[in-house]
């Protein structure tokens, strides 16, 4: 297992990926294992994800993501979503916690009628932003996750939204946040790591 700083430095945003890499449901519900551990605000957990690794769909989506080869090479592409209604799962989300003793009828109550008011009060763009920060999050637990378990990944956001959505049939409810694709990175297509400003020039103390 890597350590921490060794996962980090190694993780590069792969441009090409080496083909016929198949990745198994059984490999991604492992890596999924790790991700459900993400923080979230609320522990509403807002993220979902699509995972495609069907040929003919990634092929659309290779179309909808203007023709980017690494969509093809990928192993599978991974649709990253927020759920901007998260904020009503929170009764389901809190009864473990009174099942388990951990809080009282009045105090599940209170955490659930608390949650729904907060979100509710704060407006459709709110919600949005809510859906795009915390799988944002989560996103970025999935790519670290790969990594430890020998996968490269890239973020993305050159696609068309509104042309992903029709081919994943995705529900309104959700936030398109990113793709990610996923494979075995071709390294001799890589290209030197980007520029990284200073610690300085990015973070003040006060």
């Amino acid at each position: 297992m890597s350590s921490f700083l060794e996962l980090v430095r190694d993780r590069r945003s792969a441009s090409n990926f080496l083909p016929n890499n198949p990745i198994s449901e059984e490999q991604l519900q492992e890596i999924f294992e790790i991700v459900k551990l993400s923080p979230s605000a609320y522990n509403l957990q807002h993220a979902h994800y699509i995972a495609i690794r069907n040929p003919d769909v990634k092929e659309k989506l290779y179309v909808a993501a203007n023709k980017q080869y690494k969509v093809l090479s990928s192993s599978a592409v991974i649709i990253v979503l927020g759920d901007k209604k998260a904020f009503y799962d929170a009764a389901t989300i809190y009864s473990g916690l009174k099942l388990l003793g951990i809080v009282d009828e009045q105090e599940y109550e209170y955490m659930v009628n608390d949650t729904v008011s907060f979100y509710e009060s704060r407006g459709d763009v709110f919600h949005k932003e809510e859906a795009i920060r915390n799988g944002s999050i989560s996103a970025m637990m999935f790519m670290l996750a790969a990594k430890e378990y020998g996968w490269d990944s890239c973020p993305m956001i050159g696609f068309d939204q509104d042309e992903v959505r029709k081919i994943l049939s995705i529900d309104p409810k959700y936030e398109i946040v990113m793709m990610i694709t996923l494979g075995k990175e071709k390294i001799a297509s890589r290209k030197p790591r980007g520029y990284r400003k200073p610690v300085n020039e990015f973070v003040s103390y006060i």
